[in-house]
């Protein structure tokens, strides 16, 4: 009895393993379907892929031919934030000189950080092994570059480093300095790039030879080389500063780009405020000017229109223009009234320019009161 009681429930527990294990086999099976249908639709990565803040991109194909397309998804980037998406080749070591930066596409990333872009498919112009770059355009730099294949694109190996050690940025840069009046007028934005570097190789760098790019939006950096004298021993660190100037008049977001040994080694966002006062000058020029004219033409007519002696004569003599009228009228008035004082009303002398005097009725001459006899006829 005891010895089939034994068997029975030996049978028992293995027939609950069975089972156990069957179960734990369909949830497997249930998983990895549910993440194979996650990857074909193309949807995001999980948040525990960017759970320590590093942004993830995933690719919806690891290898395509020219002229095709695949969807490039991510998450775990800043919230709106613009990014870029370039498939390059040599793994972007010689910069975004080495990606297909005509076939490039931009996309924003939504609410939570995450975004979904379809990318066509285009030679680099320099040989893979080949990634997909997505970069931040404006703001906190983020970089994340996934491994691709361009079929039938050339292979070829990466470019040994041409300069002796091997640096690499220790401490994150920074732009230091500030904008002068001139600036504020069109000239010239400069600053100076601060950084730590750190000799990673087994010789030193001597006085390295750094390129410093500027881009304006997801227009490829303009490089220029600089020298940094010094020396960086093997396994020691060193802090350069490097001066970076942007051209006249220049504004917006831009992205200042250090390289080294055809590598990338760091890129910090620069904003550059408007030249506000060179649209000072030319509102203030937009109104001088058609003044000036206005001035200049109204001189040329007082000039060329004709001339009138009455209207000039009172403008001289600091009076109106009604004036000349009133003392004309008052010379006409005093004439008449000359006139008429001089005119006779009873016999008098033909040609004289003076009245009869008055006389009173006391004082007038009389024939009675006369001294002089009149002469009778006849008399001598």
């Amino acid at each position: 009895m005891t010895g089939r009681t034994g068997m029975r429930r030996s049978a028992a527990t293995g027939t609950l393993r069975a089972g156990t294990r069957r179960g734990r086999t369909r949830g497997r099976a249930v998983a990895a379907l549910a993440l194979c249908a996650a990857l074909a639709w193309g949807l995001p990565p999980t948040a525990e892929a960017a759970a320590d803040g590093t942004p993830v991109v995933r690719l919806s194909a690891k290898e395509a031919g020219k002229g095709g397309s695949l969807t490039v998804t991510g998450r775990g980037w800043r919230s709106g934030a613009l990014l870029t998406l370039l498939i390059c080749g040599q793994n972007m070591i010689g910069g975004s000189n080495s990606c297909a930066n005509a076939d490039g596409r931009a996309v924003t990333t939504d609410a939570h950080g995450a975004f979904r872009r379809k990318l066509p498919v285009a030679e680099p112009p320099k040989p893979c092994p080949c990634v997909v770059h997505v970069a931040t355009v404006t703001g906190a730099a983020a970089v994340a570059d996934v491994p691709f294949t361009v079929a039938g694109h050339p292979v070829a190996p990466l470019p040994r480093e041409a300069t002796a050690g091997r640096l690499a940025v220790l401490t994150p840069p920074r732009l230091t300095g500030s904008s002068g009046l001139l600036t504020w007028f069109g000239a010239p934005a400069q600053r100076e790039l601060t950084l730590t570097v750190g000799n990673l190789g087994t010789t030193p760098a001597r006085d390295p030879v750094f390129r410093v790019g500027t881009s304006h939006g997801v227009f490829a950096p303009q490089w220029e080389e600089q020298q940094w004298r010094g020396t960086v021993a093997a396994g020691k660190r060193a802090r350069i500063t490097l001066p970076v100037e942007l051209p006249a008049g220049a504004h917006g977001d831009y992205l200042v780009s250090l390289a080294y040994g055809g590598r990338t080694l760091a890129e910090q966002p620069w904003g550059v405020g408007r030249p506000w006062g060179v649209t000072l000058f030319w509102v203030l020029l937009c109104v001088v000017i058609p003044t000036a004219v206005f001035r200049i033409g109204m001189a040329l007519v007082d000039r060329i229109r004709p001339h009138r002696p009455d209207r000039s004569a009172a403008h001289a003599a600091g009076r109106p223009p009604g004036a000349r009228t009133k003392d004309r009228t008052n010379r006409t008035n005093r004439k008449n009234r000359t006139a008429h004082d001089g005119s006779t009303d009873g016999p008098g002398t033909p040609g004289d320019s003076g009245g009869l005097p008055w006389f009173s009725p006391d004082t007038a001459p009389s024939t009675t009161t006369s001294t002089e006899r009149p002469t009778s006829k006849g008399s001598a």
